[in-house]
């Protein structure tokens, strides 16, 4: 797809650049007085925890922010491989995969030794993250992706959409309700600043309070949580720019050092024109901000023509620049407790994304980490809500998120550090020069963790089963499901089988079937089966609610060896019988797509088979034999509740 050539319109890419127009302030409607999570901020950390509760018809949710509207212009554009995979959950992958800009390649540039004036390219290499999943690492407007998570809470049985132009002025927690889990503890009061609104003040009661309003975040302050870290004294600028240039790899993400004016990373956007620089600016004085820089647009597009001669760079439009400082900073808590508590302190308050976690853009972790953040607290706050976990879940929340937001500081400190060629603060050198090689074996070595795919959990009770990970060594316990396609018995369709988690609060349980036949009743799998449906210990059988559909909780998959199968043939719960009707359901069972075999593929043992227990934000809980029923039954009673 390409837009943008006329200059940059922000909207809905699949309207022509001549017919899109900016989407509009809504109207300002009242705020509700009482919602069980109030979520402060529509930023991507935002958005998300707003999308997947609103999926959830008892659970009353306000998303509310200090903007009169939809963002227009993204700040952070890079879309993970990882972020694809959650967009999948949200069913709306397909889009995101149409209009990004795909991250193959990049190339490196450093001073030509013959003159060092000039730069030229060291090499050009295949970008590390390929073949880490199905979808590709990409670039899009961040207004984009947000539009796509509102479009689906809008869509959802809630119809959930954001309330704009409220400042927060102050939040309180009732600490002698806080742990009566039907209680509203948090009051939140809010001005309107819509010039309608007059400044009228408004008063939210809450269960739950998430803070996504930023790195300056009013949520975190009213916590009194401290962030620990430093600030590198570096400045960068960065802007979106349409431009014509003579430079060979302008389609190509890139490093660029020069001998004299420092250093410039580049990277295509989406639509075919648009391209984002980041440029490297001097060292910042002792107490200085970034907003303390007396430069504009104008003096980033000169610096930048320096660093990249002998070629031209002739900037026809500025999207959207900005100056930054370099810096890494980490919240010391992610939510009201106090440190040192137990989990069977309930909190009532959290704070994610830029909230807990500040760095700098070069990297693309911010959207790639705030975004998981709330897609892993999501989940634990509606079942929790909904009386289907204990509260002790939520404490797991920080547990899991802050060893991630950590590992980005000291990712993101290394890099920062790699790419300057100016001194930083606690680097007296006259000049830092970069090793590209360096740059890139970076990458290379990071690449996991870049593309988020390698964010592994540490063991706890929703974490556990290590002893049995040479059952399937592919499938990480603590990483993500790492999806493998896999063809649908009942039509023959290929399917990829991590698609099949969505973000709609169920746990899934994938059966990766031994050398037995299926259909025997002696088998592993049958007898696995019998315990599932039948046994009134089973997990399913003790927390499904009476009269839900039997995969209302566990939605359970098969994989089997066996290529000659009918799924009339296997287990009724495998083909079950749901919903007023009690039609069946003919897409749960899967054998191996030739060429593209899954238990090749994870390096599942085709002699025992396993048992893949995924979390509803598709992280792997546990795994286990397939003929571990007492310990598939004391996972789940460790945190959930019963419901019959």
């Amino acid at each position: 797809m390409q837009y943008h050539l006329n200059g940059f319109k922000p909207g809905n890419y699949q309207i022509p650049d001549e017919s899109r127009e900016p989407y509009p302030d809504p109207p300002v409607v009242d705020l509700p007085s009482e919602v069980d999570v109030l979520i402060i901020g529509t930023g991507p950390a935002g958005l998300t925890l707003a999308r997947q509760l609103a999926v959830f018809a008892d659970i009353k949710t306000c998303i509310v922010d200090m903007a009169s509207g939809p963002l227009l212009f993204g700040r952070a554009d890079g879309i993970s491989c990882r972020t694809q995979e959650i967009m999948e959950a949200f069913n709306c992958s397909e889009m995101v995969v149409k209009e990004t800009y795909q991250l193959k390649q990049n190339t490196y540039w450093q001073p030509d030794e013959s003159n060092p004036d000039n730069i030229k390219r060291v090499y050009k290499i295949n970008d590390h993250r390929l073949g880490l999943s199905e979808f590709i690492h990409g670039i899009v407007n961040q207004a984009r992706l947000h539009e796509l998570l509102a479009e689906g809470m809008a869509q959802s049985v809630t119809h959930l959409v954001p309330h704009y132009s409220r400042k927060l002025l102050d939040m309180e927690i009732d600490d002698a309700s806080t742990q009566d889990l039907a209680a509203y503890p948090v009051s939140a009061r809010f001005e309107r600043i819509d010039p309608e609104g007059d400044g009228r003040i408004e008063t939210v009661k809450a269960r739950f309070i998430v803070g996504c309003d930023g790195a300056r975040s009013n949520v975190r302050r009213s916590l009194n949580i401290a962030l620990q870290g430093d600030s590198a004294n570096k400045a960068w600028g960065v802007m979106d720019i349409l431009l014509n240039t003579d430079f060979p790899d302008i389609r190509v993400k890139s490093f660029i050092q020069s001998n004299d004016h420092g250093a410039v990373m580049t990277i295509p956007r989406e639509g075919g024109y648009l391209c984002r620089f980041y440029v490297e600016l001097d060292l910042l004085g002792k107490d200085k901000r970034a907003a303390d820089v007396k430069l504009n647009e104008t003096d980033l597009i000169a610096k930048a023509q320096k660093i990249f001669h002998p070629y031209t760079l002739d900037v026809k439009e500025v999207a959207w620049w900005s100056i930054y400082e370099v810096g890494q900073r980490i919240a010391e808590r992610f939510d009201d407790r106090p440190l040192g508590s137990t989990d069977d302190v309930i909190p009532r308050a959290f704070v994610a994304g830029d909230a807990c976690h500040t760095h700098s853009p070069k990297g693309g972790w911010g959207l790639n980490t705030s975004l998981p953040d709330t897609f892993n607290l999501g989940w634990k706050l509606a079942a929790v809500l909904q009386g289907k976990a204990k509260a002790k879940l939520l404490a797991t929340y920080g547990t899991e998120r802050r060893k991630v937001a950590q590992q980005l500081i000291d990712a993101d400190r290394e890099l920062s550090k790699l790419v300057a060629t100016r001194p930083s603060a606690d680097d007296e050198s006259e000049q830092a020069k970069v090793d590209t090689a360096k740059i890139e074996a970076f990458m290379k070595r990071q690449n996991g963790f870049v593309a988020g795919t390698a964010i592994e959990y540490f063991p706890s009770y929703i974490c556990t089963g290590q002893e049995n990970q040479l059952l399937a060594t592919g499938f990480k316990i603590g990483q993500r499901f790492h999806s493998a396609e896999a063809d649908r018995i009942a039509d023959g369709r290929t399917q990829h089988l991590g698609h099949l988690v969505k973000a709609d609060g169920r746990w899934r349980l994938f059966i990766f079937g031994n050398r037995q036949n299926p259909t025997d009743p002696s088998s592993d799998v049958y007898q696995l089966l019998e315990y599932l449906s039948k046994d009134r210990s089973s997990p399913v059988n003790v927390f499904t609610p009476s009269g839900a559909d039997v995969d209302s909780v566990f939605d359970t998959y098969g994989v089997f060896q066996h290529h000659d199968l009918a799924v009339q043939d296997l287990h009724d719960y495998l083909w079950p019988a749901k919903g007023k009707y009690s039609l069946r359901d003919y897409e749960k069972v899967f054998q191996p797509t030739q060429g593209k075999d899954v238990f090749e593929l994870r390096d599942i043992d085709r002699d025992a088979g396993c048992l893949v227990v995924v979390r509803p934000d598709q992280h792997v809980a546990t795994l286990m034999p397939l003929t571990a029923h007492n310990e598939l039954k004391r996972f789940f009673d460790a945190f959930m509740i019963p419901q019959n």
